[in-house]
């Protein structure tokens, strides 16, 4: 049997009578190593309580989700059009040769380990090869790999702002950059999106939100939840905006390239001269894997504004968990370089036929004020509320919805935008043309004539 003979040290001798050390503290030798003593005090109850951080974080979506009476009609299959994961229905499995790559990364055991914090270099600068253009030029030092789009922007935003600052956010938007900030003080002003202009920017409205404490203004393009996308010329004014009050942008590009046939939407880093971005992206969407968590930030520093201390910053972040996955970094440079074109195109012929299928069916139903998109993999519907005097916001209507006709949309309150509610168009074109027969259904039953003109976007 062993026992531990603890000393208590406190003779006055040792040093002017000041403690061991000198300064007052006693000390307890635990095997001639010396630990401050602790003076007597314990809680005289348990008392844990989750942070302030824990209890700011909240997400708009699952709140309201959360609460509604969800009770699908027994007698009808159940068409969920509220899950923004085109893998749902499985109608849309990703390219043979991403999944390829993912086999090859697993089958040379080289990706098995820690990888940088910010990333292989390998898979870093396959990434800015792939989205390098000459007028927003990257290379692998300007990439920050991510566990998925969502910690990117988490991240890009932890770096541009301190608490008691505001960001700028599109309304209706994507609830995450709310969750995100105000969690950690940071305060959310959301500025208009413009249904009658195809969800254009409300420009003025933007301006006039922008003071001293801005730090950061997200614009999120193409949208979600809207689907839409802007041309050259709006993202141009958006910058002319962001330049006139030296305010960085976090481009949220997720959908990149996501793009419907006739329209075009240039990156807004390329269309920038002064303003820095950190563009947000990711494999999740144009890949079709959201679950393999695979996001980027793409930094564009323009006239070195960010400098060191940004990229530093970041570089710091991506140390609290040690970034994104490595089986997935290794399959990265492969991914990007033999994933097909016809793939992209496929994909999106699909989504805009069945975009096309949603808004033409909509359209006709009075009450309803469909948004036709132009890319993602979103449409949102406006209801004219006096039509429909059972419900009192969209969030009853839609939950009248699933328990009469088992289809399930997101009312738009979920991204502070009453009175509409969002539908995913990744699902069979049949259940789609499914879908919108029951929301009709749905609607006729009750629709009542309100003596006022209703407007259509």
């Amino acid at each position: 049997m062993y026992f531990l003979s603890l000393e208590i040290t406190v003779s006055a001798k040792s040093l002017n009578g000041k403690g061991v050390h000198g300064n007052g503290i006693h000390h307890v030798s635990v095997n001639g190593s010396f630990y401050p003593a602790k003076a007597k005090s314990r809680r005289q109850r348990w008392e844990v309580k989750p942070s302030e951080m824990a209890n700011n974080t909240f997400n708009p979506i699952r709140a309201i989700v959360d609460g509604m009476k969800l009770t699908p009609n027994p007698d009808k299959p159940m068409i969920a059009l509220s899950i923004g994961d085109p893998t749902v229905f499985g109608n849309l499995p990703t390219d043979d040769a991403v999944l390829q790559a993912m086999k090859d990364a697993i089958d040379s055991q080289k990706y098995n380990g820690y990888a940088p914090s910010v990333g292989y270099l390998k898979s870093r600068q396959a990434v800015a090869n792939f989205f390098s253009c000459p007028e927003a030029p990257l290379e692998a030092e300007d990439v920050i790999l991510t566990s998925g789009c969502s910690q990117a922007i988490d991240l890009a935003i932890s770096v541009l702002c301190n608490p008691g600052d505001n960001i700028l956010v599109p309304c209706p938007g994507f609830s995450l950059y709310k969750t995100l900030a105000v969690s950690m003080g940071i305060e959310v002003k959301l500025y208009n999106l413009l249904p009658e202009k195809s969800w254009e920017v409300d420009l003025q409205h933007l301006e006039s939100l922008i003071d001293e404490r801005t730090s950061c203004l997200i614009v999120t393009n193409p949208s979600n939840p809207c689907g839409s996308v802007f041309n050259k010329e709006h993202l141009q004014k958006i910058l002319k905006v962001a330049s006139k009050h030296c305010v960085p942008i976090l481009a949220d590009e997720i959908y990149s390239d996501m793009v419907f046939p006739g329209c075009n939407s240039p990156s807004m880093a390329s269309l920038s001269s002064d303003v820095p971005i950190l563009s947000c992206g990711g494999l999740a969407k144009r890949w079709l894997v959201p679950g393999w968590r695979m996001g980027w930030i793409l930094i564009h520093d323009r006239n070195d504004i960010f400098g060191s201390q940004i990229r530093q910053g970041l570089v710091k972040l991506t140390q609290r968990i040690l970034g994104a996955c490595s089986i997935i970094q290794g399959a990265l440079e492969n991914i990007l370089n033999n994933t097909p074109q016809s793939f992209y195109d496929n994909t999106i012929s699909f989504l805009k036929s069945n975009s096309e299928i949603c808004f033409n069916e909509l359209s006709i139903i009075p009450g309803l004020n469909p948004v036709m998109p132009s890319g993602a993999m979103y449409l949102m519907v406006g209801i004219n509320m006096d039509n429909f005097p059972d419900f009192k916001n969209d969030v009853e209507f839609t939950e009248q919805l699933v328990t009469e006709q088992s289809v399930f949309c997101l009312p738009a309150t979920a991204f502070e935008y009453p009175n509409f509610f969002r539908i995913v168009v990744t699902l069979p074109e049949e259940m789609m043309v499914e879908a919108c027969g029951r929301i009709r259904e749905f609607c006729e039953r009750h629709y009542r004539l309100h003596c006022v003109q209703q407007h259509r976007f």
